[in-house]
């Protein structure tokens, strides 16, 4: 199995490329190859990085894609565990005590009825107070068999449902149970104790430390108080609690422990779903590769809170410093700047630890969708766009605002005409139902994608940070899907065969040249049968230049066997015209070539091997297996978003263990219970986020169950996670590879809520926790929302850290080992400097 850093690896020594890149895979401890015989007996919880010993599946991860020569050297372990599995902690973060006994203990401390039967412990001015609920054994159809669930009621189909999918999670090596959602059946046989010796204590603690229950014990919280369970919306705390406790609100302890199921409904009032959201899931690699299978697993000391000396990086982007995009060090000493290599990503050797300075005089973002439309100028002061594309209503500078009249140089009169123009000029096209999810090439400040939006279509706008200053910062400050990146020399970040239609106006792409190496890239990217939509000049201007490079491009498509299905008179409007070519959707073409030029690319080179990997001048054959992703067109839109890929089989092994497409449905189903604590019991006001990233996606399964609010989702696939971004493009959602030790290629201030499950405890093994905390701070807007699940550990450490950069600390919550925060950012920036050396032009 491989993943997608070892696609990487491979692609290089296909290619024999540079010692330099041999050095840097040495150091890496060797990579993994397609065979599992080096793997361990165990394979940890939730450890994307080891598999279970059988090896089940067919797909590999993109650091295995990388490499298939190098075995698995598996880094030693940290096998002490803190004495208590859960803690609490006071304002100060002093370690309060564990939360509940040891996983060690579980086998003679726990039944599965006492499992599930749970105490819920308050503490309110150093009272302590119990729900009492371990008089009673739980209702059977309950789904609090490890802990609270979070907001809301759930009805009893439900929980069976839950029950039934996620209630096997034990330690694969000594059958373990270690927590989650159920029992194991073996620990329904092995554990026969009272229920009441294994009751466990949840506490959650609010944002000033203070402990509280969930209003059921012998001290309630005032109603109006902030230490409820309920969180708060739009800076006011609700208190969620059902009618029977309202009305039994002034009764005594004693009556609520003779009715422990006002003390659950309760909890489950406030956090559904609890032991779904903190429990980590086993993972393992299955039928799915991972971008990066294997890495240094050194162990980062924590530093105590008060050793967090923060400073303000001080580079020559200022406050829109991208770190691997400014790397002017490595710049200087490229050999050639010939295909844009000044533009693609140079990472330093160790990122950077200081945080990004603020614009000047910086403002809330303008909510969607006002902010299409315009832009608070103090937030991205940057006025020579609007100088140079002004005349072609890209942006124009208006007083404090920066407004966007929904232009660009290939559709001055607005975007939704050009839109709808495209799909009369095809109307195979479909927007919203057919096509879904586009890659728009070269898309200055993206209008484009903006208001596709409105045609229920999503598109990975894409430009590069060069002279058009800022092009991608206005497209993600006016709420636009965006990234930094460039077609020069390295594969676009994203899996083969996954675009519905590739757009390019006039992205001055030389798409003709060097054996038509960039329009072969798209050719990757495009699923078969997909379109590429091309309305750049030489499609219909006569100048001889232009006339010279349609006439290659003419001649380059028919050699890829593209169809050129239309080209269009001039618009009436806009005044120009538009190109549609379609891509095969069989071999019969490729094989009928009396020319093998462009030739098909080896049948071992892998499509979907994208991180880091250079271009190549080939193209890979059509699949045909019925079985076989791209073989057939997927669902139309919205059917796609919930069913199972055609191609995932029930052959194959899901990441948490199950039949993949049984894995898809239960991953499913877990965020659509479990975002009902996120949309209520995280105090967040929903109405300001727009630009949402999930830091470790799997499946997508956190931005489907977030399919009904006015927001869109990065779906970031770490390199050394099961490769399974093809799954997110297939149900309609998009994303791409990266790697978390890195910088994103986005600008600062650019997302209003990132979401992290069990990334950082996995990333911290691998390179500084403090420099990955930089780099969240970095993207993330003063304000915006961080959410995180992980082991406590993990969740204590970075609560120090941010609390340091003093963000607001909206919820806590600990259950056994594991942990739930929220937090805001802040506005707050440190007053110390530092030069960041090799940012300095």
């Amino acid at each position: 199995l491989n993943t997608q850093e070892n696609k990487e690896n491979s692609e290089e020594s296909k290619l024999d490329e540079s010692k330099e890149d041999k050095k840097q895979l040495d150091s890496e401890g060797g990579q993994t190859n397609s065979s599992r015989e080096n793997l361990p007996e165990r394979a940890t919880k939730g450890d994307s990085n080891l598999s279970p010993d059988k090896d089940d599946g067919n797909l590999n991860t993109q650091e295995n894609k990388k490499t298939e020569e190098s075995k698995l050297d598996e880094s030693k372990k940290d096998t002490k565990q803190l004495d208590s599995e859960s803690r609490e902690r006071n304002n100060n973060g002093e370690n309060l005590g564990g939360l509940g006994g040891s996983e060690e203990n579980s086998d003679d401390k726990m039944s599965n009825l006492g499992e599930s039967n749970k105490k819920v412990v308050s503490n309110k001015n150093d009272e302590k107070s119990d729900s009492g609920g371990g008089e009673r054994r739980p209702d059977k159809n309950s789904s609090e068999t490890n802990g609270g669930q979070i907001n809301g009621k759930v009805d009893e189909n439900h929980n069976k449902e839950s029950n039934k999918i996620y209630g096997d999670k034990k330690d694969l090596e000594g059958g373990k149970n270690l927590g989650g959602l159920g029992s194991s059946e073996e620990n329904l046989d092995d554990k026969t104790s009272d229920p009441r010796e294994s009751n466990k204590k949840a506490v959650s603690i609010d944002k000033n430390g203070e402990k509280y229950d969930s209003g059921v014990g012998e001290k309630r919280p005032d109603e109006k108080s902030s230490e409820t369970y309920g969180g708060k919306v739009d800076g006011q705390v609700e208190g969620k609690f059902d009618q029977n406790d309202k009305k039994k609100s002034n009764k005594s302890s004693g009556e609520a422990k003779d009715n422990p199921q006002v003390e659950r409904q309760n909890v489950n009032e406030a956090f559904p779903s609890a032991s779904e959201l903190l429990s980590e899931r086993i993972t393992r690699n299955g039928s799915f590769s991972t971008q990066a299978a294997v890495s240094k697993n050194e162990k980062k000391d924590r530093l105590p809170s008060n050793k967090y000396n923060w400073k303000l990086c001080n580079s020559t982007a200022g406050p829109d410093f991208i770190p691997c995009l400014d790397n002017w060090e490595a710049i200087k000493h490229l050999r050639t700047n010939k295909h844009y290599e000044h533009r693609e990503r140079h990472c330093p050797e160790e990122p950077p630890t200081c945080l990004v300075p603020l614009p000047e005089g910086y403002k809330r973002p303008i909510k969607w969708p006002k902010s299409r439309e315009r832009i608070w100028y103090s937030n991205v002061p940057h006025a020579q766009l609007a100088q140079i594309k002004g005349h072609q209503n890209w942006v124009k500078l208006t007083g404090e605002y920066l407004t966007f009249p929904g232009g660009g140089t290939q559709f001055k009169h607005g975007a939704l005409h050009y839109i709808d123009f495209i799909e009369e000029s095809m109307p195979d096209i479909a927007w919203g139902k057919r096509s879904r999810v586009i890659l728009d090439v070269g898309c200055g400040v993206a209008s484009f994608g903006g208001f596709l939006f409105d045609r229920n279509v999503l598109a990975m706008s894409l430009a590069p940070k060069d002279e058009h200053e800022a092009q991608v910062q206005f497209a993600l400050e006016r709420g636009i899907p965006a990234v930094s990146a460039v077609m020069g020399t390295k594969k676009l970040p994203y899996p083969g065969r996954v675009f519905d239609i590739v757009h390019c106006a006039r992205c001055r792409v030389p798409w003709h040249i060097e054996g038509g190496k960039l329009l072969l890239e798209l050719n990757r990217l495009l699923r078969p049968g997909g379109f590429f939509v091309w309305s750049a000049f030489p499609v219909y201007q006569k100048i001889p230049e232009d006339v010279e490079i349609w006439k290659a491009m003419v001649e380059l498509t028919k050699a890829m066997c593209w169809e050129l299905v239309n080209k269009t008179s001039k618009d009436a409007i806009n005044r120009v015209a538009v190109a549609i070519f379609k891509k095969p959707t069989s071999n019969d073409c490729y094989n009928g070539r009396l020319k093998q030029e462009p030739p098909l690319c080896p049948e071992n080179d892998d499509p979907n091997a994208a991180w880091n990997v250079s271009l190549k001048t080939c193209m890979h054959k059509i699949p045909v297996d019925a079985s076989e992703r791209g073989s057939k067109w997927p669902e139309k839109w919205p059917e796609r978003l919930e069913k199972s890929p055609y191609w995932l089989l029930s052959s194959h092994v899901g990441v948490y263990g199950k039949a993949a497409p049984e894995d898809f449905v239960a991953d499913y189903e877990h965020w659509k219970r479990g975002i009902k604590s996120y949309l209520n019991g995280m105090g967040i006001n929903w109405s300001s986020i727009r630009n949402v990233m999930d830091m470790k996606a799997v499946y997508g399964g956190f931005a489907a169950a977030l399919k009904g609010l006015n927001l869109w989702v990065m779906n970031v696939i770490p390199i050394r996670s099961p490769d399974t971004l093809p799954i997110i493009y297939e149900r309609g959602l998009f994303g791409m590879y990266h790697d978390w030790c890195e910088s994103f290629s986005t600008y600062p201030r650019s997302y209003d809520l990132l979401h992290a499950d069990h990334l950082f405890s996995k990333v911290k093994k691998r390179c500084k926790l403090v420099s990955v905390v930089a780099e969240v701070d970095r993207i993330l807007r003063p304000g915006g929302k961080l959410i995180v699940r992980d082991n406590v550990d993990t969740i204590n450490e970075l609560e120090d850290m941010v609390m340091s950069m003093e963000w607001e600390v909206l919820k806590t919550y600990f259950k056994n080992k594991e942990g739930l925060l929220c937090v805001q950012k802040s506005m707050w920036r440190p007053k110390e400097v530092q030069t960041v050396t090799f940012a300095i032009s």
